[in-house]
C-alpha cells in the first residue's frame, strides 16, 4: 500500500465515532454501484435521484462520484477515462488510489442490472447512519444546560422531516393524474358547502370559504375593535359548530380571562356580572346550560404562555396536531411572540417577518390553517378624515406579514371613533366591519356583523342595520355615549380585547 493510499484509508471525523460500533456501511456496493456507473453510459438515470456524494461511506468513494455528478450535469461521458480526468485535473487522482483503482472497480462488476438494487442498499445505511447522528446529536444537547430545550426538539424533529422529505422524494407525475385526483375530490362531500373551517359568520364564510388549509390568516386592528372577541368567536364555532378542533395561543390574556369572555359570549350574560362573580341563581343556571356543549366537546384548547418563541410553538402545534388532529391553530398576537433566536444585531422588524414567515411555514408542512391577530401602527389614528378604516400599509412593524399573509382580514367599529353614521348615512352602533383586504385565492370585500362589547360576541347581522329602530342584544353596550377628547367611547370598552402594545 502506497502512501497515497494509506492517506485515503484514514476516514474523516465521524459524528457518531466512539459509540464502540463500525458505522452502519456498505462499500462494496459502493464499488459495485460506482463501476457500473463508469460501464453504461445511461445508468446514472436510475441512481441520481436517490444518491448523491454524501450518501457513501467511503471518502473516496464521495471523491469519484463527484466528478461522476459534474460530468452528468455538463452532459459530457462518463466512463473510465473521463472519471480518471475529471479527478486528475482537481488534483484528486492520487488521494483516491489512482488511475488503478478506477479501472478495479470497473472490474468488479459485470454489469449495470442491479445497479438500482445496489443504490438502495447504499442509500439504506446511509440512512442508519444519520438516524445515529441526529440521535447522537441530541444526546449531546440534552446533557447541555445552555441548550434551549424547545429549540432542541424542533431542530430534531427538523432534521427527521428533512430525512423523511428524501426518502419520499418528489417524483414526476402525469397531469392526468392530476386531473383525475381533482375530479374524484370533486364529488367528496363537505361541510356546510365550505372548503376550509368554518368561522361560523355567514357572509364571511361565503366569501373566503373558511379558513382554508395551508393558509396564514391575518386579523389586524387598532386596539378595542374586538380582536380578541372575534377570535374567540371563531374559535367556539369552528370547534363546536363545524367540528374542527384547533388550538389557542394567548400570549396577552390568561386562560381564566378568555375563559371568562368565552362564558360571556356562550351565555350572554355580562362580562363585567361574571368577572366580579355577581350572578343570580338563574344566571348559575343559564351557564351550566349553555356551557355543556363546550364542556363535552374536547375541541377546543388553550395555552397562555407569555412571549412564547417560534420555535416553542411549533413543537406545540406539531404536538397538538398528532394527539388531537387539530385543523388550525391561533395566535393572539404576532407582535408578542419571540423569534426563534436571540439575535444582538437584529431588528424588531426582522424577528417578526421571521416569525411570519414561520408561521406560514407551519401551515404548509401540517398542512391546516393559522390564525394570527397583529396590531396596527398608530397613523390610523392620525389619518385626516372621518374614517379610521385600516389599510395594508398600516400593518405594524413589517411589509412581510403583508406578504406571507394568504388573507389579511381588518377589524373596524365607527362607533368606537363617534362615528354615528357611515358614508352612507347608515346608523354605526354596535356594528363592526370585517373588512377583507387581502385574499389571494378570492375576491377582497367588506362585510357587517354585529357586536356587543358587554358580553364580548360578534353575530351575524340578521336584521337591517339600516333601519334606525334596530336593537341589539344588550342595549348597555351602546348606551350613555360619553364624550372624550379626540372621540367617543362606549361603556363597553372597559373590556377591551387588548391594550396598546409597547412594540
Amino acid at each position: 500500500m502506497d502512501k497515497a493510499e494509506r492517506k485515503t484509508r484514514v476516514s474523516p471525523e465521524r459524528p457518531y465515532s466512539g459509540l464502540g460500533k463500525l458505522p452502519p456501511q456498505a462499500t462494496d456496493l459502493e464499488e459495485a454501484v460506482l463501476g457500473a456507473l463508469m460501464l453504461q453510459k445511461d445508468a446514472i438515470l436510475e441512481v441520481i435521484a436517490i444518491l448523491t456524494s454524501e450518501v457513501f461511506y467511503e471518502p473516496r468513494h464521495q471523491k469519484i462520484y463527484n466528478v461522476i455528478q459534474s460530468l452528468y450535469t455538463q452532459s459530457n461521458k462518463i466512463d473510465i477515462l473521463t472519471v480518471t480526468a475529471g479527478l486528475r485535473s482537481s488534483g484528486e487522482l492520487e488521494m483516491i488510489g489512482g488511475a488503478y483503482y478506477i479501472t478495479e472497480l470497473t472490474e468488479r462488476v459485470a454489469s449495470a442490472a442491479n445497479i438500482m438494487e445496489h443504490a438502495r442498499i447504499v442509500y439504506q445505511k446511509f440512512l442508519q447512519r444519520e438516524m445515529i447522528r441526529i440521535s447522537t446529536d441530541t444526546i449531546q444537547s440534552a446533557y447541555d444546560d445552555t441548550t434551549d430545550v424547545f429549540e432542541m426538539i424542533d431542530k430534531n424533529q427538523s432534521d427527521i422531516s428533512s430525512m423523511m422529505s428524501r426518502i419520499q422524494g418528489a417524483s414526476v407525475v402525469d397531469v392526468s393524474d392530476i386531473i383525475s385526483d381533482e375530479i374524484i375530490s370533486l364529488d367528496q362531500p363537505k361541510v356546510d358547502g365550505l372548503v376550509g373551517v368554518g368561522s361560523g359568520f355567514t357572509d364571511l364564510d361565503s366569501i373566503t370559504n373558511g379558513w382554508v388549509k395551508p393558509n396564514l390568516i391575518i386579523i389586524a386592528a387598532r386596539p378595542a375593535m374586538g380582536k380578541t372577541a372575534f377570535m374567540l368567536n371563531c374559535a367556539r364555532n369552528a370547534a363546536l359548530q363545524y367540528d374542527c378542533p384547533g388550538i389557542i395561543f394567548s400570549l396577552e390574556m390568561s386562560k381564566e380571562q378568555l375563559g371568562q369572555r368565552l362564558l360571556a359570549a356562550e351565555t350572554e350574560i355580562l362580562l363585567d356580572k361574571i368577572i366580579k362573580r355577581d350572578l343570580t341563581d338563574e344566571d348559575r343556571s343559564q351557564i351550566h346550560s349553555a356551557t355543556s356543549k363546550i364542556l363535552e366537546s374536547n375541541k377546543l384548547f388553550i395555552d397562555d404562555t407569555p412571549a412564547i418563541p417560534l420555535l416553542e410553538l411549533r413543537a406545540k402545534v406539531k404536538r397538538a396536531h398528532q394527539k388531537y388532529g387539530i385543523k388550525w391553530f391561533m395566535v393572539d398576537y404576532l407582535q408578542l411572540m419571540r423569534g426563534s433566536l436571540e439575535k444582538k444585531n437584529g431588528n424588531r422588524e426582522q424577528e417578526i417577518s421571521s416569525i411570519s414567515a414561520g408561521l406560514k411555514a407551519l401551515c404548509k408542512e401540517l398542512n391546516i390553517a393559522g390564525i394570527a391577530l397583529s396590531q396596527l401602527s398608530r397613523a390610523v389614528e392620525s389619518r385626516p378624515g372621518g374614517s379610521k378604516r385600516p389599510q395594508l400599509s398600516d400593518l405594524r412593524e413589517s411589509g412581510a406579514i403583508e406578504q406571507d399573509a394568504d388573507q389579511v382580514l381588518f377589524l373596524y367599529r365607527p362607533e368606537y371613533y363617534g362615528l354615528t353614521e357611515d358614508e352612507d348615512g347608515n346608523p354605526t352602533r354596535g356594528i363592526g366591519e370585517v373588512i377583507i383586504a387581502k385574499n389571494r385565492h378570492g375576491a377582497c370585500n367588506m362585510l357587517k356583523l354585529r357586536f356587543n362589547g358587554s358580553i364580548q360576541k360578534f353575530s351575524n347581522l340578521d336584521f337591517d342595520y339600516r333601519s334606525p329602530d334596530n336593537h341589539l342584544l344588550n342595549g348597555s353596550a351602546v348606551a350613555n355615549l360619553m364624550p372624550s377628547s379626540n372621540f367617543i367611547i362606549s361603556p363597553s370598552n372597559n373590556f377591551d380585547d387588548d391594550k396598546d402594545s409597547p412594540f
